[in-house]
């Protein structure tokens, strides 16, 4: 009887893609992007380990919300001490924090613990056009 085919560190072959943001929807681009880091299109998909590639996505300022998120949607972080509650809007966050946006995003989606911040750590978001990985020949993809 065969056994099933179990990845290892030793046998994760990894590629790099690139994923222009322009007019995309930030909850479409967080899953496509959450999906490719943790190596779920993958035949080789193993759960308990970090099978998946790096990505790379430009363009972050220019991802979309639908609605009326822009306004209504907000992002909190607390500091821990008494009156820290720090509340941006959406619109905030897109317009000075773009990258955060997205990594916050697909931070979410990615598993809770160590394998999953080392899967973030795969993950390069840039909010112009322009990216420092050009060495590693990525594959651009699109949505």
């Amino acid at each position: 009887m065969k056994s099933t085919f179990m990845e290892n560190s030793e046998t994760v072959k990894r590629n790099w893609y690139v994923i222009d943001a322009t007019d995309i929807t930030l909850g479409r681009l967080a899953t496509r992007v959450a999906g490719l880091l943790r190596g779920k299109g993958k035949v080789t998909f193993t759960p308990h380990m970090d099978c998946g590639d790096y990505v790379i996505v430009i363009n972050a300022n220019k991802v979309r919300l639908t609605g009326k998120k822009l306004d209504d949607k907000n992002y909190y972080n607390h500091s821990g001490f008494p009156g820290g509650l720090r509340v941006r809007s959406a619109r905030e966050m897109i317009e000075k924090y773009p990258v955060e946006m997205i990594e916050r995003a697909v931070g979410g989606m990615l598993p809770n613990g160590r394998l999953g911040r080392q899967m973030s750590k795969k993950l390069f978001v840039y909010a112009g056009p322009d990216y420092e990985q050009k060495a590693q020949k990525p594959v651009e993809i699109g949505l």
